[in-house]
């Protein structure tokens, strides 16, 4: 297949990274194109090297979609993609323009968000989203949506309900994986007893992250478990932030806390985990929980997407925004033995390799993708899978 991707960006976010994982699994028996509708982003040079071709259309605010989608159809029309898959809301709308301005066939259009709250959701954003719920039974073929949570949340917006498929995000087992190596180097890294007992955040600061959260919930273990410690990874998680490091200091947890920022050895660091925490107010399909679930690392995760069927019962879910209930459930899997933990994270990676390896899904997109070049007559419509 000549398949034409469309995404909003290329920087490293969740659905950013599941296009990375699909191309990869995908580039080598497929002609693929990947159009940033705005910079190339640092995925730009790993995605040309896994043999797909990156264009970016270099679109800044909101008087630039005009522009691009014209742009993206002149790029449709030289390129005569089999099918077009888009990626996030605005690719949404100026991929399916842009597509009826080509003179191709509807592309499948990609939801990858579950919270569309007021204070985390920009106003063009919204405006974008309430006209794609009116165009989403006219401009997409399909709709696949990452998580069953968003697409409830979509359908309640408006968008049309025949129209979704949902296919969760997929992770590699061969890069996320157990590893008593990385356990050792990145306790050696911090200074650390070889036995020290890591629990560990990998989120960009955000407030949906809720670390706050997370922090007045670490405060409260430590008094029961006073050598535990804690990583928080990710953009803007390091002592330059200093609304960041006066929580620590605030709830008093200065020295058991370990700032790391944004690294790019995720699947190292998760692997070191003991436990593995969420305390997100709202997500759609978190793959931090899969990662770290591939990883054998026992999850706690508050209630929001699909974050419960994710873990299901080979951690805990508690509510969001309630760090007493955090704590509560940390507390209980830091409290076990090692032994116990391992176990848990045994049962854990058997769970994503039931439900979401990579390969797996892969296959479910192929599957979708190759549903839409069916002659009319054989397509069978699969709803909500």
């Amino acid at each position: 297949m000549r398949i034409l991707f469309v995404i909003t960006g290329l920087d490293y976010g969740g659905a950013e990274r599941m296009l990375l994982n699909l191309v990869t699994r995908m580039a080598p028996a497929h002609e693929l194109t990947v159009v940033s509708l705005t910079e190339r982003g640092p995925m730009a040079g790993e995605l040309e090297r896994l043999g797909a071709r990156v264009i970016a259309l270099g679109m800044r605010g909101p008087h630039a979609l005009p522009v691009a989608v014209l742009r993206l159809a002149g790029h449709m029309r030289a390129i005569r993609p089999d099918l077009t898959s888009t990626w996030m809301y605005h690719a949404d709308l100026v991929g399916g323009l842009a597509a009826r301005l080509a003179g191709l066939p509807g592309p499948a259009w990609g939801i990858h968000n579950g919270d569309l709250a007021i204070e985390s959701t920009k106003r063009l954003t919204r405006a974008v989203i309430r006209l794609n719920a009116r165009l989403s039974g006219v401009l997409p073929r399909l709709i696949i949506c990452c998580s069953h949570a968003a697409r409830r949340l979509h359908v309640e917006q408006g968008y049309r309900d025949d129209r979704f498929l949902v296919i969760p995000n997929g992770f590699d087992m061969d890069r996320f994986r157990p590893s008593d190596d990385a356990r050792r180097a990145l306790r050696e890294e911090l200074g650390l007893p070889s036995d020290a007992l890591l629990v560990g955040l990998v989120a960009r600061w955000h407030p949906v992250k809720d670390h706050a959260g997370f922090l007045r919930a670490a405060g409260i273990v430590s008094r029961a478990h006073p050598d535990a410690r804690y990583l928080l990874v990710g953009s803007d998680c390091d002592r330059s932030n200093a609304a960041l490091a006066g929580l620590v200091d605030e709830i008093g947890l200065a020295g058991r806390v370990h700032l790391l920022g944004a690294r790019d050895d995720i699947a190292r660091v998760t692997a070191a985990l003991d436990v593995a925490a969420s305390s997100s107010t709202g997500e759609a399909f978190p793959n931090v929980l899969g990662e770290a679930m591939s990883c054998g690392v026992p999850c706690v995760t508050t209630d929001v997407g699909d974050s419960a069927h994710i873990v299901g019962d080979t951690g805990r879910v508690v509510p969001p925004r309630d760090p007493r209930a955090l704590a509560t459930a940390l507390s209980e899997l830091v409290g076990m033995s090692r032994e116990q933990r391992v176990e848990l994270g045994r049962r854990a990676r058997e769970r994503v390799r039931d439900n979401f390896e990579l390969g797996r899904v892969v296959g479910l997109y192929e599957a979708a993708f190759g549903g839409l070049l069916a002659p009319a007559g054989a397509q069978v419509h699969r709803r909500g899978a």
